[in-house]
């Protein structure tokens, strides 16, 4: 089944937030925001903007009606500065006007006087003055004290690794509406409705039943749109409360860049040892995380880089710490991967590490360490069904790995100016919120007269297809055409309490919630049927009954009005909540995830000696997709998960000076990966494996899993640049730029 989405966004026909229909009267919102990245406000003049053409009011904390307070898991964030800015960027009063334009002429004639204060940017720094978010965090297993004794080769190291931006397409925005009695709907980008309804309720001080998220789609999100949206849907909200007015607000590209937080850049630490035969006894790490000035989402992002600090390998003796560090800068917040593609970046440089200093290669490490059923992970969990080693040794043999590896070393050998350069990345990767209570999710199916559906869930479409797999779900259980189901919006009203769709959970959740709720009214009309075939097996296929497996004389749709004369409920609100998932933060130890996602990639480069540019040839994959439910969908997820970490780990450069202001604001200062980056081939292979029952309908997550396979992107390209100039050391520092490429080719020892 193609996505269900494709005629309308090719036609230009899908509804995102600004293409919503405005009411009469509707008033611009513009967020005014600090210049500095610390300091006291001592003034804060708006008489001048007030008196401006076409503003309306220039709102700030004194006028909030609740709690100026959107804190997530911390209640540490305000809406609007009150008397002090922790980053440029933090908002302190939001211009209300008859346009947009006016709003930016007004803001213009707003007067701050600053005093300022010491501007912290640096992880590292802000963990030697103690300035965390939350406690630091360590996950234990063994004892590496004493393993370090077993160890015949022991390597030491820093990495440093980038932030991301997200770059959706569709920048945040919300469109606030009045109701009645002081009720409110306002449409909001946002991937988690419910987190935006309960901070507007905070705010405004009414409960949680008088606002109503509607959010019909994103056009994108990853991870910038859990809580990140929740600032501008609650300052229109606000603003539509004090005018009862609606009230409208979609920010520009260059806005958004400077206000919201990214994907954390860390530091960090490691110490690795191994034996003679390259099996890792012991591993410990210490992982820097910048977080921005407030909470966010830092500490569950945290916490999954330490759930992913070995990756897909078992190493019986670990020490993983981090900490979560206090910067003045944008509160950085959850991205694709959520945290664990840095911890796996620590590892695998770690692994390059000692292969170059052991001078072997870092495949031959890798494939001795990988995990197998029943090893133990640093956080207690035992694996179950893994398929690493699987996946392993089918990307070799499917794709002829050996007779690559002759071929390039040929080719090495007899250029001078381009060297290429060869890298695996395998991947091991938790499904689930790690939070334990987030793990559940309702689904709303209706059946109408006529036979057609209607469905909602908590599920938010953002381009990865999931409203395409509620669909599959509904039709394959009624057996009925796709025409006959309508996937609604995702509103807080019909479907309520959910958790975002993030943590590649939104299908497993939402469609396991939605499978139980179209099983429920199918054994309901199945057993209507069964009155006039009272010995035979009854089936719902191809709009039509079947009684051991023949044809009937009724329809799907007959049957359905069958039900309603009998009173025979053709409505079903179901709950799903996800088994055997726990985890005790007192001890660190559990079993966080419903399973794990595995696959292998194969990575090739070519290097232009002279100029430092690079282009990868060829990705060469083999996923754990278990029974995948659809695979042109899956398989776009592994292909823009892929470009995505290859543009981290390469081209994606967030710069900020030591003032805390972002220099690559724009498209043209921020780099992203356009079709000459995207490699020349990418190859993309099912492993043939019995998917997960937790897993809806067997078919595995597969939103976040391939980003990671973008890390061998970065050690693909070191190694030509090894092949260029053996004998010297590099650091390990991402995004592998050009530039740094051009210098590390030409480094001297």
């Amino acid at each position: 089944m193609i996505n269900i989405d494709a005629h309308n966004h090719v036609r230009g026909k899908s509804i995102y937030l600004d293409d919503i229909q405005e009411l009469q009267g509707t008033l611009y919102a513009l967020p005014f925001d600090a210049t500095v990245a610390h300091a006291k406000i001592k003034s804060l003049n708006l008489e001048a903007a007030l008196h401006r053409k076409g503003i309306v009011t220039i709102l700030t904390a004194k006028d909030i009606l609740g709690e100026n307070q959107i804190g997530g898991i911390l209640p540490d964030e305000p809406l609007f500065a009150d008397g002090e800015v922790h980053f440029r960027g933090q908002v302190i009063a939001l211009i209300i006007g008859t346009s947009e334009h006016h709003c930016r002429q007004a803001a213009k004639l707003i007067e701050v006087v600053y005093e300022e204060l010491p501007v912290i940017t640096d992880a590292r720094e802000a963990q030697k003055q103690d300035k965390l978010i939350i406690p630091p965090r360590s996950f234990k297993l063994g004892n590496t004290s004493e393993a370090w004794s077993q160890c015949d080769h022991i390597f030491e190291g820093r990495t440093d690794v980038n932030g991301q931006e997200h770059l959706y397409i569709e920048t945040q925005g919300a469109y606030a509406r009045p109701k009645e009695d002081g009720s409110i709907i306002i449409s909001s980008s946002t991937q988690g409705p419910t987190a935006v309804q309960r901070m507007v309720a905070r705010v405004l001080g009414i409960p949680m039943h008088k606002v109503e998220i509607d959010t019909v789609r994103l056009g994108g999100g990853f991870g910038g749109k859990e809580d990140q949206a929740t600032p501008w849907a609650v300052m229109v909200a606000l603003a539509s409360q004090l005018l009862h007015k609606p009230v409208k607000m979609a920010m520009h590209r260059m806005d958004d860049m400077r206000m919201t937080g990214k994907r954390h850049p860390y530091s960090a630490d490691f110490k690795i040892g191994l034996t003679k035969d390259f099996k890792i006894v012991a591993y410990e790490v210490t992982h820097y995380q910048n977080a921005g000035a407030a909470a966010d989402l830092s500490p569950a992002v945290m916490e999954r880089t330490l759930f992913h600090s070995t990756n897909a390998y078992f190493i019986p003796n670990v020490i993983a710490k981090a900490y979560s560090c206090k910067t003045n800068l944008p509160p950085n917040t959850a991205f694709r991967g959520f945290g664990g593609p840095q911890g796996k970046f620590v590892i695998e440089a770690a692994i390059v590490k000692a292969a170059e200093s052991l001078g072997v290669a870092p495949a031959v490490i890798q494939k001795a360490n990988l995990v197998v059923d029943g090893d133990e992970l640093s956080y207690g969990q035992i694996l179950q069904q893994v398929e690493a080693r699987n996946a392993w040794e089918s990307c070799m043999e499917k794709y002829d790995y050996e007779a690559q590896k002759k071929r390039v070393a040929t080719f090495n050998a007899s250029n001078s100016r381009y060297k290429k350069g060869l890298a695996i990345q395998p991947i091991c990767f938790g499904i689930s919120f790690t939070n334990t209570m987030m793990n559940h999710a309702r689904a709303l199916v209706h059946i109408y007269h006529d036979g057609s559906v209607v469905v909602s869930t908590g599920a938010v479409e953002m381009g990865q297809g999931v409203n395409t797999k509620m669909l599959q779900i509904v039709t394959e259980t009624f057996g009925i055409p796709n025409h006959r189901v309508r996937i609604e919006s995702t509103n807080t009203l019909r479907v309520a309490n959910t958790s975002p769709t993030a943590a590649s959970a939104g299908a497993d959740l939402n469609g396991k919630a939605l499978q139980m709720a179209c099983v429920a009214l199918s054994d309901r009309l199945k057993a209507v049927a069964q009155k006039e075939y009272s010995d035979a097996t009854i089936d719902l296929k191809e709009e039509k009954v079947f009684a051991n497996g023949v044809p009937t004389d009724i329809s799907c749709n007959d049957l359905v009005m069958k039900a309603f004369t009998q009173r025979v409920a053709l409505s079903e609100n179901s709950h799903y909540s996800t088994p055997t998932i726990h985890y005790d933060k007192t001890k660190e130890k559990g079993h966080p995830f419903a399973y794990h996602v595995y696959g292998t990639a194969i990575h090739e480069v070519t290097v232009d000696c002279l100029r430092g540019t690079y282009d990868f040839d060829s990705v060469n994959i083999v996923h754990d997709f278990g029974k995948s439910m659809n695979i042109d969908i899956d398989n776009g997820q592994i292909e823009g998960g892929l470009v995505q970490g290859i543009g981290w780990m390469t081209l994606e450069e967030i710069i900020y000076n030591n003032q805390g202001r972002l220099v690559s604001n724009a498209l043209s200062t921020y780099k992203v990966p356009d079709i000459y980056s995207v490699p020349k081939e990418i190859n993309i292979i099912h492993l043939d494996t019995q998917g997960h029952e937790l897993a809806i309908k067997k078919s595995k997550a597969v939103g976040e899993p391939p980003l990671m396979y973008g890390i061998g992107a970065y050690f693909a390209i070191r190694d030509a640049v090894k092949a260029f100039n053996p004998n010297v050391e590099f650091a390990v520092n991402a995004p592998y730029t050009p530039e740094k490429v051009l210098m590390d080719l030409y480094k001297k020892s």
